[in-house]
């Protein structure tokens, strides 16, 4: 690969900023309610009308909530149905459906959950405890093809692993309709954040009469839905483009603390377009800007900006020789410059990341700390550290070069990020050669699976307010660890946190802590790059305009809409 200087960066950035000029997209790809009383829409004595305009980056993928997989289909979901928790402006889980907390028994492994009485379908009929039930064994049915059922349920909700696993009968799974309004759950450990999972569209109900009387057109359209939520989806018709709208749901037990009665969205992919629409007032909320259009709304009020829990790294497959060697691991962490990729490259508030659990998202049950606090900073960046490493690694592996295949993305901003990344590393490291290869996203989802790379740009998001939601991802073996990465130490600390200290929140949470400290500090497993900020433009006329930071990425209904 070419060797550049830090003219590049320059000259990179400024190729970002000249995006804005002719459009172009973010390249992030990552694989997020509020209550009636809590985040109920305050009441406006406006007299513009209720409805919200929209802009979405692709049309909605799924509407089976045991099918969705994709932050658009879990937003959608959050919108139109609901669960027996969700989560509010403060990111908390508040009872949905749910009337009030459940009751737990003295382990933490039973849940026991009331129904709203006035909770009822869009076709009038109640919502009951059954059609938790129904929806939750259809999840874990091997033949339903759903993703998210297995992961989430497996490990925490009693004989889903023999349900789906071993062919069990659905009815051995941990959840039983006492009665109409009376579910009960039993966990197969205590999990302190459970009532988060619930807030999560694969545990929302189904109406098993409904699903079986539409069959294979179930969920395919708005007339064969039916919807518990705030509003109902009115014309969406299946189709992978165009517009689709939410109306109002009248029958929604919290019917009077929503105030729209629109919303309407449009499939905007160029980033320059939808910010245009934005401008001509067309839209009242655009879709996440692009970096190159961060910087043109610095200081305006109505920049809306979070840091996310996101983070992005380098993953490095120990199936790799030279990858195996601790010492080449660390050097590859230690010599890339982060600060200087978001200042220049990104610039869109995104942070340096030196971790891999991120910052602002959970805290220590007993002291309130940021799970960051204890940790602090590890792997960063240290030229001069890392050159030693370097040394030392090659000699261990007996040769003076290494070459590795770097796998990336296609899209503009990718191709800058992963550009910058290989020129850093082939610069600060003498003998080491990175070949580049960009490819699509779903490319990349199948060469992960099969690793069929060595070193990978990618990215998560949590599903769930927990740490263990980015902690699992490194378990030997996971589903999620495609790079043949394994260490008996963090495999045991993760135990431990899941099930030694299941009853002793401090504990489980400080050794979730030691494990990053493991999976950096010691092995050096990953390369944390980046923390990304997200950037939108809201209209001033829009309210209590209420985004998560996990699962579905919006809520709507708590929105009202001013003069």
């Amino acid at each position: 690969m070419k060797k550049y200087s830090l003219l590049l960066v320059l000259m990179l950035a400024l190729s970002v900023f000249l995006t804005a000029c002719f459009g172009g997209e973010d390249a992030d790809e990552s694989a997020g309610d509020a209550s009636g009383d809590d985040n109920a829409a305050e009441e406006t004595e406006s007299d513009a009308p209720q409805e919200l305009r929209v802009i979405e980056t692709s049309a909605i993928p799924a509407m089976d909530t045991m099918l969705a997989s994709d932050t658009i289909s879990f937003t959608t979901m959050n919108n139109v149905m609901e669960g027996l928790f969700r989560l509010n402006a403060d990111q908390e889980a508040v009872p949905a459906l749910a009337d009030g907390e459940p009751e737990v028994n003295e382990d933490g492994t039973v849940y026991t959950f009331t129904i709203k009485e006035d909770a009822v379908w869009s076709n009038g009929e109640p919502v009951t405890a059954e059609d938790f039930v129904f929806a939750w064994q259809r999840a874990l049915d091997p033949e339903s093809g759903s993703s998210y059922g297995p992961y989430l349920m497996e490990g925490k909700i009693a004989g889903a692993s023999a349900v789906f696993n071993d062919g069990a009968d659905p009815s051995e799974l941990g959840a039983v309709a006492v009665d109409e309004k009376t579910l009960e759950v039993t966990l197969e450990k205590p999990i302190s954040y459970f009532t988060s999972l619930m807030a999560f569209p694969t545990f929302y109900p189904q109406n098993q009469a409904f699903v079986e009387e539409q069959g294979e057109d179930f969920a395919t359209n708005a007339a064969t839905l039916l919807y518990n939520g705030p509003f109902v989806l009115d014309n969406w018709d299946g189709s992978t483009d165009g517009e689709w709208t939410y109306a109002k749901n009248e029958e929604y037990w919290d019917a009077e603390n929503v105030s729209l009665e629109k919303v309407t969205f449009n499939e905007v992919k160029d980033p320059q377009t939808a910010v245009n629409s934005y401008e001509s007032g067309e839209v009242d909320i655009t879709s996440k800007l692009s970096s190159a259009l961060v910087p043109q709304y610095e200081g305006d009020p109505n920049l809306v900006t979070w840091l996310e829990p996101t983070i992005f790294w380098v993953k490095m497959n120990q199936t790799n020789e030279a990858l195996q060697n601790v010492n080449i691991r660390k050097a590859l962490a230690m010599s890339i410059d982060k600060q200087a990729l978001t200042d220049n490259i990104l610039n869109n508030g995104s942070i340096p990341a030196n971790y891999a659990v991120p910052k602002e998202f959970v805290t220590h049950p007993d002291t309130d700390a940021d799970f960051r606090e204890a940790n602090g900073d590890m792997l960063e960046y240290d030229l001069e550290a890392a050159k030693e490493f370097w040394a030392t690694g090659l000699e261990e592996l007996g040769t003076d070069t290494v070459e590795l295949r770097y796998l990336g993305g296609d899209t503009d901003t990718a191709k800058l990020t992963d550009e910058y990344i290989a020129e850093q590393l082939e610069t600060n490291l003498e003998g080491l050669t990175i070949n580049l290869e960009s490819v699509p996203f779903s490319v990349r989802l199948e060469r992960d699976e099969s690793l069929d790379y060595d070193l990978q740009f990618a990215g998560w998001g949590p599903d769930y307010l927990d740490p263990i939601s980015f902690s699992d991802l490194w378990i030997t073996d996971g589903g999620n660890n495609h790079m043949a990465f394994s260490s008996e130490e963090y495999d045991k600390l993760l135990k431990d946190a899941e099930s030694t200290f299941a009853n002793e929140p401090g504990k489980r949470f400080e050794a979730l802590q030691q494990a990053e400290k493991v999976l950096l500090e010691d092995e050096a497993a990953i390369i944390p790059i980046y923390q990304r900020q997200a950037n939108i433009l809201v209209n001033e006329k829009v309210s209590d305009f209420t985004y998560h930071f996990v699962g579905p990425e919006y809520s709507f209904f708590p929105i009202s809409i001013g003069e």
